[in-house]
């Protein structure tokens, strides 16, 4: 039994420390050159072998392009073809350096899509295992966010790291050898310096922009969930007409984002100056460089753009070095936060080991059960019960007796503190969960369906389904009907959370789906609460039907619903008080009499006012 905290928010202190160490770059590796897939480390040596080729051909141009400038200065017409030549290959060179680039970029794209879909994938299958603890304590706006940025950002970090940082340092090495040989060694330390003063003012400044990005990234992140929060509840702002209350609450988190973005853009002007100052007094200082020993008779003209080009193709990567390190440290902190999902401890697990729920008399029991959402606040106080097999047993109780609680139990969406849940005598802890939840089948109260067609939403009950099996479900349900009278059957939308459906017409494609399922065992969690009346009794012999030779277990809170029930159990505070038939009960003159009884009389008085 595994009982975690409530995971806390992400914090920009955790974010520098996921990416102190480059751990966060050891964690993706392993997608990037994966053991199972040949075929994709050789495109990445393939890859690198054309960064290789493109890297030696840039690093000869200059030579080429020198060589023709020495050669008009000779003049001559043996010296003009010289000069032809050298502008030829130097042409056929730059020409050669875009293919091998793009050639590079054609054979590692499969890698990157492949890494970031494995990693996404994984990211994906982690929200769907963690508890219904953490789904509820995160705004779903917020975590589809971090996916969203650390999956984007993916691609382009991988691509710096392999094909600019690295092939730059080994051109800074191969440029600092020439220097010193044609220059000398003033040159190649100027070079030196100036190199690693950029470096350290680019790393300095970023890493106070990358402060003032992290905070744009919460302030976008809170934007985000605040809208999609709004127009999820769309009917909810126009029931209060709180459209201006909701602008300025969303508008409040645009505010701060505004205000944080300027002071990101502003740091960034402030960056490409400083880099610029040094860049330029190392370009200007070199090439003064040059025309002194020009003048000394020591180099020639060609040297002049022999060093320029030089330091403009170093330069051009290491003028892109900001927004490179940027990039990666963005990379990293959007990457670390998606790794940080991945690591988010599971609640609910499986035993090592753990058999399949087999299933032959479908009872259920709590035994002696302890449970609260949180450690200070009990809810279910040993709370015991059977059910048995192909029972009809109905759950009530006042508001916060824990009704609900029992399903979600059930369903093992958590454990218990204590006590042990049965079903057919085995320990729903003790099985895997997917085995367990394919024997249980719920008509939740709010019927969310997907944002498709009826269709989909029936099958989804049952993956691979035919059609002629949801129809059935379908007719089982008592919507066909409906369905056929559509004019686009079962392919018509239902819109988001099924919006375009009625409350009735919502709660029979649940029920067909459950039917579709064909489980065993049943759980209706006041499933006609939110009906009229007349909806209610329709969905409820609806219900009657399909409960039957099945175990099912009805949480309700208008006994009316459930006074047929083979069994009643009655909880207050998380204890079971009372439990016997309906007229058992009323006997007993307890909590279910009086509860009853309040109910009746709230009928009879709307009835009354209803005849005035």
């Amino acid at each position: 039994m595994n009982n975690s905290t409530t995971p806390s928010k992400d914090s920009a202190s955790e974010g520098a420390k996921d990416w102190a160490g480059w751990g966060t770059v050891r964690r993706f590796l392993p997608y990037l050159w994966p053991k199972d897939r040949p075929d994709l480390r050789w495109r990445i040596g393939w890859a690198a072998f054309f960064v290789l080729i493109a890297k030696i051909v840039v690093l000869t141009l200059p030579f080429a392009y020198a060589g023709a400038i020495d050669a008009m200065a000779a003049r001559g017409d043996e010296a003009m073809w010289v000069a032809l030549g050298l502008v030829t290959a130097y042409a056929a060179g730059r020409l050669a350096t875009v293919i091998f680039d793009n050639v590079r970029n054609i054979i590692f794209e499969r890698v990157g899509q492949d890494a970031v879909r494995q990693l996404t994938e994984d990211v994906f299958a982690r929200l769907h295992g963690l508890s219904l603890r953490f789904h509820l304590s995160r705004r779903t706006g917020e975590v589809t966010k971090i996916v969203e940025r650390g999956s984007k950002s993916i691609n382009t970090m991988v691509y710096f790291l392999l094909f600019n940082i690295a092939p730059t340092a080994v051109e800074m090495v191969v440029v600092a050898a020439i220097f010193y040989v044609k220059f000398g060694w003033e040159v190649v330390l100027a070079t030196a310096v100036t190199v690693a003063s950029y470096i350290w003012v680019t790393r300095t400044i970023t890493e106070w922009r990358t402060k003032l990005r992290m905070q744009m990234n919460d302030l976008d992140g809170l934007a985000l969930a605040r809208a999609v929060d709004s127009l999820l509840n769309y009917e909810t702002v126009k029931y209060f007409g709180a459209e201006k209350r909701e602008l300025e609450r969303f508008g409040s988190a645009t505010r701060a984002y505004a205000e944080a973005a300027i002071k990101s853009e502003n740091s960034l002007g402030l960056l490409n100056i400083a880099q610029a100052l040094i860049m330029n007094l190392m370009m200007g200082g070199a090439m003064a460089f040059t025309v002194w020993g020009w003048h000394e008779g020591r180099l020639s003209v060609g040297s002049l753009v022999l060093i320029n080009t030089y330091l403009m193709q170093l330069f051009r990567p290491l003028d892109m070095l900001g927004w490179v390190y940027r990039t990666i440290r963005q990379g990293l902190i959007d990457m670390a936060q998606m790794f940080r999902l991945i690591d988010t401890q599971i609640e609910v697990q499986d035993a090592p080991g753990a058999p399949a729920l087999v299933i032959q008399r479908p009872t259920v029991a709590f035994d002696n059960v302890v449970f609260g959402y949180e450690r200070d606040r009990e809810i279910l106080h040993g709370l015991s019960f059977e059910v048995p097999a192909g029972a009809h047993v109905a759950i009530v109780g006042p508001s916060g007796a824990g009704k609900s609680t029992i399903g979600r139990l059930l369903f093992r969406f958590y454990d218990p503190w204590s006590g042990r849940i049965l079903i057919d005598g085995q320990d729903i802890a003790e099985v895997t969960q997917e085995s367990l939840r394919a024997q249980l089948g719920i008509v939740p109260q709010d019927s969310v369906l997907f944002n498709d067609t009826i269709g989909y939403n029936i099958a989804y009950g049952r993956s691979g389904a035919s059609q002629e099996l949801v129809a059935a479900a379908a007719r089982d349900a008592a919507i066909l009907p409906f369905i056929e009278m559509l004019p686009q059957g079962f392919d018509t939308e239902v819109g988001e959370r099924g919006l375009k459906l009625s409350g009735g017409e919502k709660q029979r494609v649940a029920i067909a789906r459950t039917l579709l399922k064909n489980p065993p065992i049943l759980l209706l969690d006041e499933a006609t609460s939110a009906l009229d009346t007349r909806t209610e009794q329709d969905i409820l012999t609806t219900l009657h039907r399909v409960s039957e030779h099945r175990t099912s277990l009805a949480i309700a809170h208008r006994l009316s619903t459930i006074a047929d029930a083979d069994r009643i159990f009655v909880l207050d505070h998380g204890r079971l008080a009372e439990s016997g038939s309906h007229s058992d009960l009323l006997r007993l003159d307890g909590l279910y009499a009086e509860m009853w009884n309040r109910q009746l009389a709230e009928r009879e008085e709307v009835l009354d006012e209803a005849a005035e």
